[in-house]
Parts: structure tokens; C-alpha cells; sequence
């Protein structure tokens, strides 16, 4: 059994102020030459499938003509998807019947009550059945109605208790598919800065639930990793959507799944971007003369080193980059100046914030009776 495991496609996002819909076309369209090179036995999409909950027209209809390109190769190759934390679920199950009539699955709600189960998706190779448990991106308020309206106290155990109500048949390969911040114990994950997470981490679940499948197609990480072990993969982006990420090299995953009990296989091949993410430091006479000409295409981020503020500097840049992402000065004016305006960050909790916020519009602190409503009012949105 080989498939093709993607996350975190992003469609229609930004980067910066440019709107990066021909870069997402292009690395789509070698994802489809890919799939035709190939011929995986399946296409798995571990969430994010867009980059906002409400996506725009422009693109929805990316994704539509990724899918159609996809669903046109032959042999047919069936497609797994999954919400993720920034997908709608119920824009994304739009005609997930009908689609799955054609071979795309999708699953983007969660079960409700005791009588549902996650949706199960079984393929047949020459070593037997190979199930595909798909496990939309979860918060513990969203599966309370399956525990007879009992929340879950974490993310972690709201993931435990819905897989182990799961009849998974574990003399079969089952794979999981699903969309949350994993960590293993005592590793340390890399993460960007175009990932969001709860302060605290809060949404972290523990991996180890994930452990009985054959293996785990995860999503929501943007850096391609393991999570403890070889099975258990975050594939990572298609493009580099931070500066953070400048230095990574972003790859397609195959994985091959053999007879039960072997050693899960995962080959990785390299994606050409239509342009990279760059970081350049220099002074502005070094960056004018000394860039490559294939290059000067590239998203930017460039820091200047000049000790003397230079002229109109991002003028000048222009000529040469066309298309800067930031321009920044790191000189011994400026590292002066941050340490003098350096000041120690003190994380508030909302209910301490909007105290703030009534002590300053009000001229007084809360009373004991403000205090107690507010103080509902944070535990039911932290429930919601």
C-alpha cells in the first residue's frame, strides 16, 4: 500500500502583503506530477486544507481544480481528507457524499452521539485490508454530545477517549489520519511562526493513543518531522509560509505500508517552489552588488548592518528584489536601543485583562459580584 501523505495545504494564504495563489498553483500542479509519476494507491490531505474557515471564491476554486486534475489521472487514485483547525467543517463536507460516490472521502464533522464512529475508509492490497481512520482537528467542547454531554478535561484526553471507543481491528494495518499539536515524551517539537498555539499549550495531546496504528498521517505542523517514531509523521508544508522557515527543505512524502509488522517505508522527493524564501543580511552596498540573479525573484526578508541609516534604503532594495518581505536595521544603534526599551512581558489571563481594561475605563476594580460574573463568563467561552 502506497500513498501520498500532504497536510496543511493553506489555500488561499498570504504571505505578507503578496498574494501567493500562482505559487500554490504551481507547487499544486507538481504535487499532480507527482501523483502521475507515481501512481500511489491513495492521496492523504491531514487537514488545513484552506488557509481561512470562510475561504474566498478564488481560492475555492484552486482547490476544485486541484482535485479535478488529481481525480483525472489514471488509474484513479481515491483521496483522503480531513478538516483542520482552520478549515470550516461544514463547508468542507459540502457534497461529501456525492464525492465519496468518486472516490473522495472526506471527513470533516465528528461524531455526536454514542451510535457514531469515526469514518473508516478500507483498501485492499496484496497483503490484505489496510483501514483509514479519519480524525477531523478537535477541541474537547466539540465531542461532549458523544459523552452524554461530559467534556473532556484536555485536548489529549478528549483524543484518548474517542479513539479507544474505536473497534479498531489491530490484525489489520489501520493507519490514522489526524489534525492536532502532537508531542511525544520528552520531545521537543520544531515548530514556525506561521503555526498558532494556545498559550500555555493548552492544545498539546500526547501521541500515545496514535501508537497502536500501523501509522499516523498528521497534520497541523508546518516542518516536516516524526513524533517519537518513524510511523508517526507531520509531512510539512508544500511552501514555506514564515521566514521562519527560510532554511527548510520542503519534500512530498510517500509512504509504503508492507505485510503487518514490517517496518513502515517513507520516501521523501524534493518540491520546486516558483519562488523560495530568503533571508539576506548585509550592508545595502553588499546586497546591491553581490545577489545572484535567480534570486532577486525570491520572497525576502533582509536585515541591514549599515552603521549610518542609508538612504531610502528600501527604495533601492526595490530595484534589485521584487519582492521584499521586511527590511530591517540590526546596527549597535539598535541593539543600544533594544536593551534600553527592553521590558519583562507578564502573561495575563483574560479575566486579569479586561480587569485591566474596567479599572482603566471605569476608574474603579471590578467588585466581588463583576468579578464573579466574569469569571462564568471565561469558563464558559474556555468550554466553548
Amino acid at each position: 500500500m502506497r500513498f501520498i501523505h500532504l497536510s496543511d495545504l493553506h489555500i488561499g494564504r498570504q504571505l505578507h502583503q503578496y498574494n501567493l495563489k500562482e505559487d500554490q498553483e504551481h507547487i499544486l500542479g507538481e504535487v499532480v506530477e507527482y501523483a502521475r509519476m507515481l501512481k500511489p494507491d491513495a492521496i492523504v490531505i491531514a487537514g488545513d486544507v484552506y488557509d481561512k474557515s470562510v475561504p474566498s471564491a478564488e481560492a475555492v476554486g484552486i482547490f476544485d481544480w486541484f482535485l479535478t486534475a488529481l481525480s483525472a489521472l489514471k488509474p484513479e487514485i481515491p483521496i483522503l481528507i480531513i478538516s483542520g483547525n482552520h478549515d470550516s467543517a461544514q463547508r468542507l463536507d459540502y457534497a461529501s457524499g456525492i464525492l465519496g460516490q468518486k472516490g473522495i472521502y472526506i471527513a470533516a464533522k465528528l461524531p455526536q452521539n454514542r451510535e457514531e464512529f469515526l469514518k473508516k475508509v478500507t483498501f485492499q492490497d496484496e497483503y490484505g485490508e489496510v483501514d483509514f481512520y479519519l480524525l477531523p482537528f478537535l477541541k474537547p467542547g466539540y465531542v461532549r454530545t458523544v459523552f452524554d454531554g461530559e467534556m473532556p478535561e484536555s485536548y489529549s484526553k478528549a483524543v484518548q477517549m474517542l479513539l479507544e471507543r474505536e473497534p479498531v481491528d489491530t490484525t489489520k494495518r489501520n493507519v490514522i489520519v489526524t489534525h492536532q499539536f502532537y508531542t511525544g515524551a520528552g520531545q521537543k517539537t520544531e515548530t514556525c511562526d506561521s503555526e498558532i498555539f494556545s498559550v500555555g499549550g493548552i492544545d498539546n495531546v500526547d501521541v500515545t493513543p496514535l501508537l497502536r496504528f500501523d501509522y499516523a498521517a498528521l497534520g497541523h505542523l508546518h516542518s516536516a518531522q516524526k513524533v517519537g517514531r518513524e510511523s508517526v509523521r507531520y509531512p510539512g508544508t508544500l511552501l514555506k509560509y514564515s521566514v521562519s522557515e527560510c532554511n527548510q527543505k520542503k519534500s512530498l512524502h510517500l509512504v509504503t505500508l508492507k505485510e503487518k509488522g514490517a517496518p513502515v517505508e517513507v520516501e521523501t522527493y524534493p518540491l520546486h517552489p516558483l519562488r523560495d524564501v530568503k533571508k539576506f543580511r548585509g550592508t545595502l552596498k553588499e546586497l546591491l552588488k553581490t545577489v545572484p540573479e535567480e534570486e532577486k525573484e525570491d520572497y525576502v526578508s533582509i536585515i541591514l548592518t549599515d552603521e549610518t541609516d542609508p538612504y531610502r534604503p528600501k527604495e533601492q532594495l526595490e530595484k534589485i528584489f521584487s519582492h521584499i518581505l521586511e527590511v530591517r536595521m540590526d546596527n549597535s544603534r539598535t541593539r543600544q536601543k533594544l536593551m534600553k526599551d527592553a521590558e519583562v512581558v507578564r502573561m495575563a489571563s483574560p479575566l486579569e485583562i479586561f480587569g485591566d481594561f474596567f479599572q482603566e475605563m471605569q476608574g474603579r476594580a471590578l467588585n466581588a459580584e463583576e468579578h464573579q460574573v466574569m469569571n462564568k463568563i471565561a469558563e464558559e467561552m474556555e468550554e466553548e
